[in-house]
């Protein structure tokens, strides 16, 4: 028989379910509505501090993907100065910091210029820096300390600053001497922070293991900080690659402000760091920071990613450029010591006194690649280690030789007999000589009474040559007489077809030079312009002075048949993590020259014929490449030593490379030569591959 469920059970069931439910209910309003204003009466209020996280900067490499420069993440220590205040011993929290860096060989921010121990004294070597915070902070504290401010060095004695300190930052004197200057030296450091309105960092770079420790201390007033540091890989490049560095005001205000940077960020000062800051410095991010009354960290919020920048590829070969700044500092090197030598042999001999010779002072050297103007090496001496700029700033930047300088792109020198070919195809395409023209050397010029140059073979002669034979044995009476023909302004107008007087390209910045005329001369001296310049700037001397970008340039300029491309560092940009190319850079022409009548292969011949029988050819005509070149010698008007220039391109016969070398007293073009070989053999031995890829390992550039 079917059962059946009485109805007055199902709802006494219902009306139970329906009382529990109402008992929830009332339970879950009284929770979220009713206690959980008294919860958050009761809540700790919290403190929210919004910090820049900065982006990792770009690194940079060179053509083939060895890394030249690059971040690298380091932890700061830093102590907030109001949360220190609010502790009940902020002296012993900082005596404790002290001795975590002391347990694990952490060198600590201590700017405060007394020596550490008794008897207490000011640093001798304190620096101006040092000098004028501290004149600010006794400026801060006259009222207390009771003297009156001065632009001298601190009156008061180190002792009695010393004694005073402790009083006021209520050091108790159960703290030795020795303990007590500790902590004044760090609390000095955060009352700089105060006056110059900077984080104070109590230790930069620090250790993981410091790290850690510091972590599970947990301090209310301490932070672990990370941030990029700048790193090179190689000791080469320095004034190509450049260096970063604290914006100025003007550069805030006028440049960077405007693109969102903070005013505490660093950014590319000169070279390549500076060229291609927009691609290198990424977008730094924000995050925000909770902390408890006590000053623990509760939370941190992400409010905006950071995005590492881009990286740079540039156009050398570190390799290349390794062989041409050994290159160039060897070849200088040994010319000074067999200077050395010959004085003191002409002293022992002649039984005076030795006296010091004139010594070469500085060079670069650079090389193209002609069909792009690419530059492949980039090298001026004497150079520095970005490693160590900083550290060594005030001896570089008060160096005589000027090591801070890229005399590659902003010194400026005569090129000498280099320029001949300037002043060749300047007759030639002007029609005032044809290449069957023929003049007799007779050794010296004597057109004007009060100016009679003689030739560099004088008293000899180089008989009666053509143009070609005149760039082959680097005839000054030769173009003497076509130049006086000529006039100065077809000479300079066709300098300037070359690229003299122009900028390069070159993204790094370069001076243009000066091309000797009419009107230079007028602005630089305030002069008219006599017959007896025109003879001196023909050939290369005089108000021409090209930097040796230039010159590499205007010979690549040769080698193309008269196509002048605009320089360039920049290869291509990729994405930080290599994934995508953003930017591959294309050769770009500055230039064409036109020359309907084929007389740039007539330069080309006369370049071959130096090299093959000329004034290079000891150096160069058994080079198992053919070559095409020209040496320069600039007389010195402060100097019994000149100046040398030397210029190639190679293969002769099928151009890829270009070359320049000058060198300041370097006595002769000739004398540079070793330079140029060096760098060809490195290049021809191994023509270095143009794939772009990740960086590279090379243990010879670490």
């Amino acid at each position: 028989m079917d059962k059946f469920i009485k109805p007055s059970r199902i709802i006494a069931l219902a009306l139970a379910m329906a009382i529990l439910l109402s008992v929830y209910a009332l339970t879950l309003y009284r929770i979220q509505a009713l206690d959980s204003q008294a919860l958050l009466d009761d809540a700790p209020e919290l403190t929210a501090t919004n910090s820049t996280v900065y982006a990792a900067r770009g690194s940079m490499l060179d053509r083939n993907g060895v890394l030249l420069a690059s971040d690298r993440t380091v932890y700061d220590v830093k102590i907030d100065r109001n949360q220190l205040l609010k502790a009940e011993e902020p002296n012993s929290i900082i005596l404790t910091l002290i001795g975590v860096c002391a347990k694990y060989g952490v060198k600590y921010n201590d700017p405060f210029p007394v020596t550490t121990a008794a008897p207490f004294e000011y640093y001798v070597d304190a620096t101006n820096t040092q000098k004028s915070w501290l004149r600010s902070y006794f400026k801060y504290f006259t009222n207390s300390l009771g003297i009156e401010d001065t632009e001298e060095d601190p009156q008061v004695p180190a002792t009695d600053l010393i004694s005073w300190m402790r009083d006021h930052y209520k050091i108790p004197y159960t703290a030795t001497a020795e303990d007590a200057r500790k902590i004044i030296g760090v609390r000095y450091g955060l009352e700089m922070q105060v006056i110059n309105y900077s984080d104070y960092v109590f230790a930069a770079d620090v250790s993981d293991k410091l790290v850690s420790y510091l972590s599970e201390q947990n301090l209310p007033c301490v932070a672990i900080v990370t941030r990029s540091e700048r790193e090179y890989h190689t000791p080469y490049a320095s004034h190509l690659i450049g260096y970063i560095g604290a914006m100025s005001t003007d550069e805030y205000n006028n440049k960077y402000k405007a693109l969102g940077y903070p005013f505490n960020a660093r950014i590319g000062k000169v070279g390549a760091e500076a060229a291609f800051e927009e691609y290198l410095h990424g977008t730094d991010g924000e995050i925000t920071t909770y902390r408890d009354p006590s000053g623990a960290v509760t939370d941190v919020e992400v409010k905006k990613e950071a995005q590492a920048g881009s990286n740079v590829y540039l156009t050398i070969d570190i390799q290349l450029q390794q062989v041409a700044e050994n290159a160039l500092a060897s070849t200088i090197a040994q010319m000074n010591m067999d200077r050395e030598d010959e004085a003191r042999e002409k002293a022992e001999k002649e039984g005076t006194v030795y006296e010091e010779p004139d010594y070469a002072t500085g060079g670069a050297a650079v090389m193209l690649d002609v069909k792009t103007g690419e530059v492949l090496a980039l090298a001026s001496y004497p150079t520095f280690d970005l490693n160590t700029f900083y550290d060594q700033y005030t001896a570089l930047n008060n160096d005589p030789l000027k090591p801070l300088v890229n005399r590659a792109t902003q010194g400026t020198y005569n090129p000498g007999s280099t320029f001949k070919m300037v002043t060749a195809y300047a007759a030639l395409s002007n029609h005032t000589i044809s290449t069957r023209t023929t003049i007799h050397d007779d050794s010296k010029f004597t057109k004007y009474p009060d100016y009679q140059p003689r030739c560099w073979i004088s008293p000899g002669s180089h008989g009666t040559i053509n143009v070609v034979q005149a760039l082959e044995k680097s005839c000054n009476y030769f173009f003497y007489t076509v130049a006086d023909n000529m006039g100065i302004t077809k000479i300079a107008d066709t300098a300037k077809l070359f690229g003299f007087g122009d900028h390069t390209g070159i993204e790094i910045g370069d001076s243009t030079g000066t091309v000797a005329s009419i009107e230079s001369k007028r602005e630089l001296q305030d002069e008219g312009w006599w017959d007896a310049d025109t003879l001196i700037a023909c050939i290369g001397q005089g108000l021409n002075l090209f930097t040796p970008i230039q010159i590499a340039n205007y010979v690549a300029t040769i080698a193309n048949g008269g196509t002048r491309y605009f320089t360039t560092v920049l290869r291509n940009i990729t994405s930080y993590d290599y994934s995508d190319v953003i930017m591959r850079r294309a050769p770009q022409v500055a230039g064409v020259i036109d020359d309907p009548e084929g007389y740039i292969p007539v330069l080309q011949q006369g370049m071959k014929a130096v090299a093959k029988t000329g004034t290079a050819a000891n150096a160069l005509s058994n080079y198992p490449i053919p070559v095409a070149a020209k040496t320069g010698t600039v007389q010195s008007d402060t100097s019994k030593i000149n100046d040398g220039v030397f210029v190639c391109y190679a293969p002769a016969n099928d151009p890829q490379i270009a070359i320049s070398v000058v060198v300041q007293k370097g006595g002769s073009g000739a004398a540079l030569i070793t330079i140029a070989k060096d760098l060809m053999d490195a290049y021809f031995a191994d023509t270095a591959s143009t794939d772009v890829s990740a960086p590279t390992d090379n243990s010879l550039l670490k």
